[in-house]
């Protein structure tokens, strides 16, 4: 359907190239091994034989017992040679698994999470990005000097073109990240100074591909809540509009959903995740491109009630529909990884030629 037949025959080509070289390699590095182990042998061949004379000639030997002798080392050779081979094979393994785990530890290839000590055990919502610069590569900014502040129960949207940085300040928030320069507060206090599960514990995030396990969608939902039970599994399927799918299914809510969720729609996976959202209950909800894949009729009662629980929980919402964050308390624009303008829709459609054009556009859809 590509099209890319000669593109895939050129990559292709170029992998049994490489492959080549690197056998060639291990061809080169084989018959050294073999050189060296065969010159060994070698060795201690003449070494035994002279050895075996020298005793025969101090009669401390005979000939018959020098000849047994000299027949059976071929026995032993052969097993000195495999537990060196075996010996050689296990400590090359071993520095290579070495290289793999310390590169971890060492921090040389993925970079380790580090957060503070300092444990909130509820937060009320309150977060503040101050100077905050970031780039996920030091030759770029995605997110240059910006600042906002979000107030417990505020109900925010972010809109602007795709790259801008609307999805890394979700993750900033969430820590995926350590910040450049800057910092971000949350409940004015360093974010770099709280435990993970402050941070983590008090918020959720709804992707836009969420993930979704092998498991039925009660245990994916217990996931998040332990001691879920089955009224607040209820209400919770209800708020996302999943109830009614769910009875329809053989076995409910003990239904298996297979790898991903592969028996459910795109939209269905939002809905569940959106549920499991509402059954962890956080004060901070993240909800990145969450509705993307829902009809308009789903999308519109699952607005509700986000709308329904903005002065209880304190909700952000990145949405290119802007059908989305129209109820919002506030609108924030990104541009070039600065928050360019800020306010409720009927503000900005006013004043704002890019949320105008942002309008416009999805008017034209």
């Amino acid at each position: 359907m590509l099209n890319a037949q000669n593109s895939f025959m050129i990559k292709l080509e170029e992998n049994i190239t490489e492959q080549n070289e690197k056998r060639f390699e291990m061809g080169k590095i084989n018959r050294t091994y073999i050189y060296i182990i065969d010159t060994l042998k070698a060795l201690f061949e003449l070494g035994l034989i002279i050895l075996l004379i020298y005793l025969i000639k101090n009669n401390v030997i005979t000939v018959a017992i020098a000849v047994a002798l000299f027949n059976y080392k071929s026995g032993i050779m052969t097993l000195v040679m495999q537990h060196i081979s075996s010996y050689l094979e296990l400590a090359k393994n071993f520095n290579i698994s070495c290289d793999r785990v310390f590169s971890i530890l060492d921090n040389k290839d993925f970079a380790k999470e580090k957060f503070g000590n300092e444990h909130l055990e509820d937060i009320n919502g309150n977060f503040e990005f101050k100077n905050v610069t970031f780039g996920y590569n030091e030759n770029k900014k995605v997110l240059d000097n910006i600042n906002f502040k979000i107030h417990s129960g505020e109900l925010v949207g972010f809109v602007g073109k795709s790259g801008v940085g609307k999805t890394t300040i979700f993750n900033l928030l969430c820590k995926m990240y350590s910040i450049q320069s800057g910092e971000i507060l949350i409940e004015n206090i360093n974010i770099n100074e709280l435990d993970e599960d402050s941070i983590r514990g008090n918020m959720t995030i709804i992707s836009q591909n969420p993930y979704i396990f092998n498991l039925s969608i009660r245990d994916n939902l217990k996931l998040v809540k332990e001691d879920l039970t089955d009224e607040e599994m209820y209400n919770a399927c209800k708020i996302a509009c999943l109830d009614k799918f769910i009875e329809g299914l053989p076995n409910k809510y003990d239904t298996i959903v297979g790898e991903a969720g592969v028996i459910l729609s795109g939209g269905q996976k939002q809905r569940l995740a959106i549920a499991r959202a509402f059954v962890q209950k956080t004060k901070i909800i993240l909800f990145d491109e969450a509705t993307s894949s829902l009809d308009n009729e789903t999308q519109s009662e699952i607005q509700k009630a986000i709308s329904n629980l903005k002065n209880e929980y304190t909700i952000l919402i990145i949405a290119h529909r802007l059908s989305t964050i129209v109820n919002c308390n506030k609108i924030m624009i990104v541009e070039e990884g600065k928050i360019s303008d800020s306010g409720t829709h009927e503000e900005l459609i006013n004043r704002n030629c890019t949320y105008q054009v942002l309008c416009q556009t999805e008017m034209m859809k």
